[in-house]
C-alpha cells in the first residue's frame, strides 16, 4: 500500500493522493511513469491491455481495454484519486481516419464514464501535432491547428474534457507532449532506429536530411514532469511538456552517438521530411517551468 501524498490544491487546500491510475501503464511512456510514481511514494493502478508483471507491492495491475469501458469502469480500476490517462491505440500511423472514426469515440466513452462515477482530478496526453503546421516557438496560448487525423482527434478529446471542467468542475491538464526519446521506445522511432544499427555494427546510418530543427526531450525528464503535473498542478489546463530547445535533428543523431561512444556515416537525404511537421519547430517551457517551479 502507498503512502498518502499531500499537495497543495488551490480549489480546497491540501489533498490527499494515495491512488494514481494510469492507463497506456505497458507502453513506453507508462513503464517510466509507473516507476515515477513508486519513487514518490504513490499506489500505482496500472492498466493495460496486457499488464506486466508488478514491479512493486505498490503497483496493481489491471487488464483492461478502454475501449470496452462500460459505465462500471471507474469501480472497476479502483476508484483512483487521480487518473493519468496515456492510452491510445492506432500509433504510429498519424494520419489514419480511425483516429477519428473509432478511438476518439472509445476515448470519450471510457473518460465520461469515469467522470460520471466520480473522478475529479485528470491529466491526459495531448500531442504536439495539435499545433499542425505551425513554425517557431510554439506556446499553450497558440490555437489549435491539426493537419493528422491524429492530432484532429486529440484536439477533439481535448475540447470534450473542457466542456466536462465547465459543467461538472473536473479538475483537468493536458500534457502536449514534444519529441520524447529513451531505451524501450517503439523500434521504428528515430532513436530505437539508431541504436539498433550501432549495436548491429552497421557502418552507417540512412536518414532524412537531418536540417529540419525538432524539440526533443529524455523520456526521464519528461516523466518527471508528467507526473509533477498529476500531483500538483490540477487545474494546469494545455501545458507543453517538451525542452524548449529546437536542434537539427542530424545534430540530435551525433549527441546520442557521442553518449554511446559509437561512430556511424550519416546518410543525409536517403529519406523524405515527414509531410505533417513544419520545418522548424519547438515547444516553449515558460508555463511548464512556472507551474513545476522547474528551472
Amino acid at each position: 500500500m502507498g503512502r498518502a501524498v499531500r499537495v497543495r490544491c488551490p480549489w480546497s487546500g491540501d489533498f490527499l493522493i494515495v491512488r494514481v491510475a494510469l492507463t497506456g501503464a505497458s507502453g513506453f511512456v507508462g513503464r517510466y511513469a509507473v516507476r515515477e510514481l513508486i519513487s514518490r511514494g504513490i499506489e500505482v493502478i496500472a492498466i493495460s491491455r496486457h499488464p506486466d508483471t508488478p514491479i512493486s507491492a505498490r503497483v496493481t495491475p489491471i487488464a483492461l481495454d478502454i475501449g470496452a469501458a462500460d459505465a462500471d469502469v471507474f469501480h472497476r480500476i479502483g476508484r483512483p484519486d487521480v487518473l493519468l490517462h496515456l492510452a491510445w491505440d492506432g500509433l504510429p500511423n498519424y494520419r489514419a481516419a480511425t483516429h477519428l472514426t473509432i478511438e476518439l469515440p472509445r476515448q470519450i466513452t471510457f473518460v465520461d464514464a469515469c467522470v460520471d462515477a466520480g473522478l475529479r482530478r485528470m491529466i491526459v496526453a495531448g500531442t504536439c501535432l495539435e499545433y499542425g503546421m505551425q513554425s517557431g516557438c510554439l506556446d499553450e496560448s497558440m490555437p489549435a491547428m491539426p493537419t493528422t487525423a491524429y492530432g484532429e482527434a486529440k484536439n477533439r478529446l481535448r475540447e470534450h474534457l473542457e466542456r466536462r471542467v465547465a459543467e461538472d468542475g473536473l479538475h483537468f491538464a493536458w500534457a502536449r507532449l514534444f519529441y520524447l526519446y529513451g531505451s524501450g521506445q517503439a523500434p521504428s522511432s528515430l532513436y530505437s532506429q539508431l541504436r539498433s544499427a550501432v549495436e548491429g555494427g552497421a557502418n552507417e546510418f540512412r536518414m532524412s536530411p537531418g536540417d529540419q530543427r525538432r524539440d526533443f526531450l529524455p523520456i526521464g525528464t519528461a516523466v518527471a514532469r508528467l507526473c509533477s503535473l498529476a500531483l500538483n498542478a490540477p487545474d494546469a489546463g494545455v501545458v507543453n511538456v517538451c525542452g524548449g530547445i529546437a536542434k537539427p535533428v542530424a545534430s540530435w543523431v551525433q549527441q546520442w552517438l557521442g553518449e554511446w561512444g559509437a561512430h556511424l556515416a550519416l546518410k543525409l537525404g536517403e529519406h523524405p521530411y515527414p509531410e505533417y511537421e513544419p520545418h522548424a519547430f519547438w515547444g516553449s517551457t515558460v508555463k511548464m517551468h512556472a507551474l513545476l517551479d522547474d528551472p
